[in-house]
């Protein structure tokens, strides 16, 4: 199968912002090549190499590529779409952010061995106190006081390697308990409804606008055993409003979060608890306003890299 390679030239501080981008308009595979990235292993003993090129280390112009890698029946009009999502992240955070040139590139590829490279970079990922996400491929033991998460994560954004997926269930692990009932709009993998089951829930409500995202969280709450506790649906949020969660999470992007801030609450009970992710330091008041005037309070707030988490309560 062919692809294209479209490769966007930004900063590190602007890498996650581009990637989380191209996730939305790709279902194969999104990579950074930071050589930041590659220093800090060294430096901090992580790993190790017997050589490494000076120039590597010499290089101070701080380019990141971000590639993606696009079917090329849909190329055409996606990457116009990218282009114009770029633009608008340009806008919102100028003098705010450095993004870097934001140059384009792109190139036709054999794509099947980009997708067994991807597999083999993906690895156990512990997050939080209990969660370890692991690759469907991959065997795993299980330690005393882990709760494991199998995903086929080719389908759909949500591995847990990004940082607003890490901090929902970081968050997530705080509020839970054995009578929350969950509803993660924007569902995604279905990673965050997946690991509520998992970690006691009664139930988990999963809704997403992309099918492929639908598909791909009933593939892996199948692969998890946790089928008769999960349900998804594929809309843009819950049609019955008399479904309420105990514990709501929506992991999309800023604008996007306060655009449904009158939406989303109406399945939240009383005393229940919202937790949001996706928002660059630029919109988090617009996110913290939107939700304050739906009578919700925030209780928490955490930071990973450019990324924003909060919690709220209504109390």
């Amino acid at each position: 199968m062919k692809f294209i390679e479209l490769t966007v030239h930004t900063s590190t501080e602007g890498s996650e912002l581009i990637a989380d981008i191209m996730w939305r308009y790709t279902n194969y595979g999104v990579a950074i090549s930071d050589v930041k990235d590659v220093i800090a292993l060294q430096e901090n003993k992580v790993m190790y190499w017997d050589y490494m090129d000076e120039e590597l280390t010499a290089d101070k112009s701080g380019d990141v590529m971000v590639k993606a890698f696009i079917a090329t029946d849909i190329a055409d009009k996606t990457i116009p779409e990218i282009r114009q999502d770029i633009d608008v992240l340009r806008s919102d955070c100028a003098g705010a952010l450095p993004l870097g040139s934001l140059e384009m590139t792109k190139r036709e590829i054999e794509g099947d061995d980009w997708i067994e490279i991807w597999r083999k970079h993906f690895r156990p990922l512990h997050i939080g106190k209990k969660i370890v996400v692991v690759p469907e491929w991959i065997a795993y033991e299980k330690q005393p006081g882990e709760e494991i998460v199998k995903l086929d994560s080719n389908m759909a954004f949500g591995t847990g390697e990004h940082e607003t997926t890490s901090m929902c269930l970081e968050l997530l692990q705080q509020y839970i308990t054995p009578e929350s009932v969950c509803i993660d709009v924007g569902c995604g993998s279905g990673i965050l409804g997946i690991s509520a089951v998992k970690l006691g829930a009664k139930y988990a409500y999963l809704t997403d606008i992309d099918y492929v995202a639908v598909e791909s969280a009933k593939h892996n709450s199948v692969l998890n055993d946790v089928q008769n506790k999960v349900t998804v649906a594929h809309s843009n949020l819950l049609d019955d409003a008399s479904v309420c969660g105990d514990i709501m999470l929506a992991n999309i992007t800023a604008d996007i979060l306060a655009k449904l801030a009158p939406s989303i609450p109406k399945n939240l009970k009383n005393k229940g608890v919202l937790i949001l992710s996706g928002i660059i330091e630029s919109k988090l008041n617009d996110v913290l306003k939107a939700y304050k005037e739906q009578n919700l309070t925030c209780i928490n707030q955490i930071r990973k890299g450019e990324w924003f988490a909060v919690a709220f309560k209504r109390l």
